[in-house]
């Protein structure tokens, strides 16, 4: 290995430096509470009092929460809702709105603006449209049936509520399906079309293969996020009905800042790392059989 010079340490230093404000930055506000988080799960600490060691007990109690098991399922469940339908709808706009056509742009602005408006106001709007007797869904589908769903106050519904709720945001999902369909060579397409391919065998032969690291990528992101979902349960049914939307998260947060249970709540946060980082794995392995690169 060849030795630094004079030059190349400074050029070194001078590096450092400049990225100092972001390293002392993820120390402080990211590792930093990581570790502690580990730490903490360790100890049973209430905030007020002093924390008190117990080694494994939290995690040995995380067996023993019915609720656990309860938060864990719902959120399973939204997760298993959410990621196939958001890929699908994400993908559907990102191939129409891959379309040359005068004033795409716009289309595409429109698009994604949903996705930067989330928020409590967003949430409070589709409270209203969800309203079982005066919301413009039911209102639509009483013409087709007599008894329209209840929506956020039916255990049933409250889920399928919300995933439809999280579809009206898949924006940046969608832009990066564009970004990955612009990135396909028109010469397969011409290729495919020349041997007498229809549509749906280009789709189904030329763009999903090619396709297949971005929804690959997709499918990870999409999956993380969705394990953590928590704000629309907190706005608008406060886990309910009948703790049909308890998701782990939400669940997490109130044994952290509602019983101030940090140390069972840290426990909590290790557990979702744990059944996160083994899913990622777990697809990662079999993207092996299904993700096409070059």
């Amino acid at each position: 290995m060849a030795k630094m010079t004079r030059r190349d340490k400074r050029e070194a230093w001078e590096a450092l430096a400049y990225l100092s404000p972001w390293i002392i930055g993820f120390l402080v506000f990211t590792a930093g509470p990581i570790f502690f988080s580990l730490g903490l799960s360790f100890f049973r600490w209430d905030v007020i009092r002093p924390a008190e060691f117990v080694g494994l007990a939290n995690y040995r109690y995380l067996t023993q929460d019915p609720l656990i098991a309860k938060s864990l399922i719902n959120t399973v469940v939204y997760v298993a809702m959410y990621l196939p339908f958001s890929i699908m709808v994400a993908l559907g706009l990102a191939m129409l709105l891959n379309q040359k056509i005068k004033g795409m742009g716009i289309f595409r602005t429109l698009f994604y603006l949903p996705t930067l408006t989330q928020g409590v106001a967003t949430f409070t709007l589709w409270s209203v449209v969800y309203e079982p007797e005066t919301g413009l869904i039911n209102r639509f589908l009483r013409h087709f049936m007599s008894h329209p769903p209840q929506w956020l106050i039916d255990p049933s519904w409250s889920k399928p509520a919300l995933v439809i709720m999280a579809l009206w945001a898949v924006g940046g999902t969608m832009l990066i399906f564009l970004a990955g369909l612009q990135g396909i060579p028109a010469s397969l397409y011409e290729a495919a079309d020349l041997d007498g391919a229809g549509a749906w065998a280009q789709f189904r032969n030329v763009t999903i293969p090619m396709l297949s690291p971005t929804i690959f990528f997709n499918m990870i992101m999409l999956t993380i996020g969705s394990f953590q979902v928590f704000a629309a349960a907190f706005v608008l049914t406060g886990g309910g009905p009948s703790n049909s939307t308890l998701f782990y998260v939400y669940y997490l947060f109130n044994r952290a800042f509602v019983y101030f249970n940090m140390g069972y709540a840290s426990a909590m946060a290790w557990l979702l790392f744990a059944i996160i980082l083994t899913l990622t794995l777990f697809q990662m392995k079999m993207s092996k059989r299904w993700v096409h690169y070059g």
